[in-house]
Order: C-alpha cells, then structure tokens, then sequence
C-alpha cells in the first residue's frame, strides 16, 4: 500500500497464495491503482514465478510470504519447510534466472537469533551466531543460508531483514494482538500461554513499511538488517492494555485465563538496529497510540476475515493439512 501510493511511478505486483489467514479486502484501497497488480500464485511453482518475474519485467523482489505462525509450527511442520524453504529456493532460483533482477531483499525474522537468556542479554547485531528454538524460526534461519549461498555463488544481489513481531490493522486473528481483542470484543477472556511473562517486541506495521522502504531505497547489497522496535512488554501487560483500550481495565482478573505454554516459548527476543538506523529509519508511532488504533480497527473490520473461531482458541492449529 505505501510504495503504490508514495511511486506511482513503480510498477508493484502482489503475488499471493490466499492462504487460509490472507484478506484481499486489506488491499481495496489500491486495488484499482493503475500501478498495482494482483496475481494469485504459490512461490513454489517454479514455472509460474519464472513466467510472472520476466513478463511483467520484475527488477525487484520483496520475499514476505512465508509461514509464520510459531503455534502451527509445533503441529505437522512439514509445510513450513515445503513453504519457507523450498518457497525461496524456488524464488532465488527464478531471480537468478531473471536478467532484470536487480535485488532480492529477503524477509526473516528475530527468532533466527533464538532466545534472549535472560533481561540483560546485550541487544543481538546482525552478526549474532543463529540458534533458532522452534520449527518455524529454524525453517526461515535454513532460507536465510540458501539466500546467502546464492549472493556467494551466482552473485544474486541480495539483502536480508530480520525483525521484530509486528501488530496493526490488517493481521490475520491468529496473532496475539488481535486475537486477545477479538477474544475481549466476544466477551471471552484472553487466553495467554505459561505465565504471561515472555516478553515480546512491537512494532507498529506503519513504522515497519517504512524500514523496509528505507531499507528498500538505500540499504546496501549483501548486508542484513535488523528492524525493531523499543516497546518490550510481557504478554500479560500486552492484554492488560488490551482491556484498557476497550474500557474493561477493572475486569482484569476474570478476563485472563492462563493456559498451558508452548513446547518451549522464548524468553524474549531483542535486537540491535543501529544499522538501520544509520540509514535513516526511526521508528515514531508511540505504543499506546499503535494499540488503540489496532484496537479500534478490528471492532470496525474483523468481519471482512468471516468465521475466525479456530483462530481464537488458546493453541490454534487452522490451515495445517494433516498426514
């Protein structure tokens, strides 16, 4: 949405597998854009990226699509690695192929690092050792060894980010934001995992377009970035704010049920972004004001996702094909 809006000069098209947690309704304010293209498509199909990159004369690609959800990893996670691993050496394979590729920027994520030990843990740089705990971090930490690989030997031209969790408008309800206030919005409590006392990171899904706009326009071919924010909450504080934002702060006890934990949950996540940094990115959209906005959106527009139900139990397994 930001770069068909801010270059109308730029040709963008969105390639999209409409998974089980995609809303095309998120995009109908550029759908009609005569810069913006949709185009339905699994990245695991070699043929058809091959096809979509050299006739619509692609010179660069932002690898988001992936699966994410660190739950339905713990489930049948074969699809992760078909999806994550597979996907992007399919994607790298294409663009090798492609002569107007002129960068491949790869989208990863902070779970690369694994967890933060303890809370004076120095912030993980980019040239931290990866040490990924859980099915899904170690299938986007293998991507990552495949982007490198073809940097190294086919010299692709390539840059990576790995960011922390991010939260706003438009998320799938499987995320914990969203889900604890679609949770509240039905009158149901938060359901959250151990103790609530892992923290995560957050950062505003604005300020996260914008870092990877920057990183876009003036990061350098062949480095990785960190994205993050300055907004380390426990999950618990999380849903307390939660509840505040929908005026339902003195039913905090009730509204909170603690339900059994991952197989191993993270402490903590935390990065270094002076790289980023020195490009120019800041982030500026305050915590509260990034929560209640979220807040506001999804009592305005869950409904576009239809029936979200499995999404809103404590450990969701929705879109996991079973063997």
């Amino acid at each position: 949405i930001r770069l068909c809006q801010n270059h109308p000069e730029y040709n963008i098209v969105n390639f999209d597998c409409l998974d089980y947690c995609s809303c095309i309704a998120n995009l109908e304010e550029v759908a009609s854009l005569p810069n913006y293209k949709f185009v339905k498509g699994d990245i695991t199909s070699s043929d058809l990226v091959t096809y979509v990159l050299r006739e619509e004369n692609i010179d660069t690609i932002m690898h988001f699509a992936a699966q994410t959800h660190v739950d339905n990893s713990f489930g049948n996670s074969f699809q992760f690695t078909h999806n994550n691993i597979f996907g992007t050496h399919v994607l790298l394979e294409s663009a090798k192929l492609c002569p107007s590729i002129k960068r491949f920027i790869h989208v990863s994520t902070d779970e690369v690092y694994g967890e933060g030990e303890d809370f004076e843990t120095d912030p993980m740089k980019e040239t931290h050792i990866l040490e990924p705990t859980n099915p899904y971090a170690a299938t986007k930490a293998g991507a990552e060894f495949l982007v490198k690989s073809y940097h190294r030997s086919f010299d692709l031209p390539i840059i990576i980010t790995r960011g922390n969790n991010v939260y706003g408008p438009h998320q799938y309800p499987e995320k914990m934001i969203p889900k604890f206030a679609n949770q509240l919005l039905r009158g149901r409590a938060v359901t959250l995992h151990g103790d609530g006392s892992n923290t995560r990171n957050f950062l505003y899904v604005k300020d996260v377009a914008a870092a990877f706009d920057c990183i876009l326009h003036k990061g350098k071919i062949g480095e990785i970035y960190n994205i993050g924010g300055s907004n380390e909450l426990p999950n618990v504080e999380v849903a307390k704010q939660i509840m505040k934002c929908l005026g339902l702060e003195a039913r905090q006890e009730e509204l909170i049920t603690f339900v059994p934990d991952r197989m191993f949950n993270d402490l903590r996540y935390t990065i270094n972004c002076s790289k980023l940094h020195a490009l120019g990115w800041t982030e500026t959209t305050p915590w509260e004001e990034g929560l209640k906005s979220t807040v506001e959106w999804y009592k305005e527009f869950t409904s576009r996702y239809g029936n979200i139900d499995s999404a809103l139990v404590a450990h969701p397994r929705q879109g996991m094909k079973q063997n």
